[in-house]
């Protein structure tokens, strides 16, 4: 096996579990020395445990690798810099953050708490923002760096009783996209993956119909350690002149997705009366109209 991370050091928030500790111990596989950070909370965000961290730790250096544990939470500006200072106190250098950490806390739209909608925009978008920007001075001086960054079909599609889920994710991607474009001329690269696998916070998601139980009895059979490939390959220095874009990883399917972009226009050359609107542009442009779908109604097959 080809060592792609070779000398490099990468930050997995969220490792301790799931996804990010099957990218954490492939990362580690590959060469890298990483930082396993993770708060060690429950699903909704609570509570503190530096055990997943440090078992995780124990895995790669019981395997030949480098790794030293983190229990801070990104969702703290002082506390997430201090993730990024681990990195650079211990191992004297950062090349990669694999932003991972997440929470849920899911509830119907007009049931949902303020507090539940700050608890998972905390975690996963200004979680994101705080420990990239602690890596970005690093990655300007140094003129290198990658960012991989955790989105979800819940934003880039939809799905009930996930509406801080969405935007938190949704949000995600334009503070990816910003930053590919505001760090590029560093040689610095930011993308997403969008990862379908089974996790303990996707354990939390209500099956109250037998469509909703037979979706997650799919998921169910999509192992955490398939996001890993993807990620890796996006650190190493052979993804160089990838940047910018939105992946998704489903059991051994990698998709891209698609991004914003204008599809129809109309044009009036005296301006837009509210009349005209109504009577010319909605008719024009309906056709075209995105459907208001789940992810579930966009993945309609079975995972390979």
């Amino acid at each position: 096996m080809q060592r792609l991370l070779q000398g490099k050091v990468v930050v997995v928030t969220g490792a301790g579990r799931g996804i990010g500790r099957g990218i954490a111990i492939m990362a580690a596989a590959h060469g890298a020395r990483v930082v396993v950070n993770d708060l060690g909370g429950a699903e909704d965000g609570s509570g503190r445990d530096a055990g997943p961290a440090a078992s995780v730790v124990d895995e790669i250096k019981a395997a030949g690798g480098e790794a030293i544990a983190d229990g801070a939470s990104v969702a703290d500006w002082d506390a997430a810099h201090g993730i990024v200072a681990t990195a650079v106190d211990n191992f004297g250098r950062i090349d990669c953050v694999i932003n991972n950490a997440g929470n849920l806390r899911d509830a119907i739209f007009h049931k949902m708490t303020e507090e539940d909608f700050d608890a998972v925009v905390n975690v996963h978008l200004k979680g994101t923002f705080n420990v990239s920007r602690a890596a970005a001075p690093h990655f300007r001086a140094q003129t290198s760096g990658c960012f991989v960054n955790m989105t979800s079909t819940s934003g880039l599609i939809g799905n009930f009783g996930q509406a801080n889920y969405a935007a938190a994710k949704l949000g995600i991607v334009g503070l990816s996209k910003s930053m590919a474009l505001d760090m590029g001329r560093f040689r610095v690269r930011s993308n997403c993956i969008a990862p379908f696998a089974w996790s303990r916070l996707i354990g939390t998601i209500p099956t109250r119909t037998e469509e909703e139980q037979a979706r997650v009895a799919k998921i169910q059979q999509m192992t955490p350690d398939k996001i890993a490939p993807l990620a890796v390959a996006l650190c190493s220095d052979a993804a160089a002149d990838v940047t910018g874009q939105i992946f998704g990883v489903r059991n051994n399917e990698i998709f891209l997705f698609s991004q914003n972009r204008p599809v129809r226009f109309a044009h009036q050359g005296e301006g837009w009366t509210v009349e005209q609107v109504l009577e010319r542009a909605m008719p024009a442009f309906a056709a075209d109209f995105t459907p208001l779908e789940r992810s579930g109604d966009v993945f309609r097959w079975d995972p390979m």
